[in-house]
């Protein structure tokens, strides 16, 4: 017969106490942070912790003028918290999937939405497309992550990673865009007939095409902007 009992359920879901790296997937849809310092996560993805840690929204001046002129443009969705301490963080976003990449050198661009945590020896910059108000959920903006470290993105369901090669571009829906290799730049392109033809009523599709050597993660979900969403 099969098991029910409560003692049961907490020893298949009880968290791992033998992980010790710095992020660790505690389950698929919630990272586990082994904080002895600081680390850049998400505003809002806090959902437990132990130990002596404080959070702090991302000051003023924290990333110098530049930074928070652009954050003035780009909405809530590049809202960072610094979690300072030392102990055991969880994080989560909304029980999307979640997904650790350690960055060895390399450069990764990541939908703002999308982004969950990384490290504090990762560098980091907003960019806006003012193109896609709008369009992108969470806004026009997406952060470029280089260096040395670990980042933690975020999504629905699983990622699919699409190679773009020399001669091949890629062209992908912008809500369905989850990150993409540092270096590429992508360019966006209008298709009326695009949208006319899935019935999403009249006016412009934006999409996104990727041209030159690397690649694009999407995921099987489109991602809404705020005023998009309803509930």
């Amino acid at each position: 017969m099969r098991d029910y009992s409560i003692r049961e359920f907490i020893e298949k879901t009880k968290q791992n106490e033998a992980a010790r790296d710095y992020f660790e997937l505690e389950t698929e849809r919630i990272l586990e942070v082994n904080l002895a310092g600081d680390v850049w996560a998400k505003a809002g993805s806090m959902i437990s912790y132990n130990g002596k840690i404080k959070f702090e929204r991302e000051g003023i001046l924290e990333h110098g003028v530049g930074k928070m002129f652009k954050k003035a443009f780009s909405g809530e969705g590049t809202a960072l918290m610094k979690a300072s301490g030392r102990g055991v963080l969880y994080l989560a976003d909304q029980g999307k999937k979640v997904t650790v990449l350690d960055l060895n050198g390399e450069s990764i661009t990541v939908n703002g939405n999308d982004l969950l945590a990384f490290e504090p020896s990762v560098r980091w910059d907003i960019h806006l497309m003012r193109k896609m108000a709008g369009v992108v959920s969470g806004g026009l903006f997406n952060v470029t992550l280089e260096g040395q470290g670990r980042v933690a993105i975020t999504s629905h369901y699983e990622p699919l990673t699409l190679l773009v090669e020399p001669g091949k571009p890629v062209v992908t829906d912008p809500n369905a865009t989850v990150a993409w290799s540092g270096h590429l730049k992508p360019e966006f392109r209008t298709d009326i007939s695009y949208r006319t033809f899935l019935g999403r009523g009249s006016g412009e599709s934006i999409q996104m095409e990727f041209s030159g050597e690397g690649f694009v993660i999407v995921q099987p979900y489109e991602e809404k902007s705020g005023s998009d969403r309803s509930g």
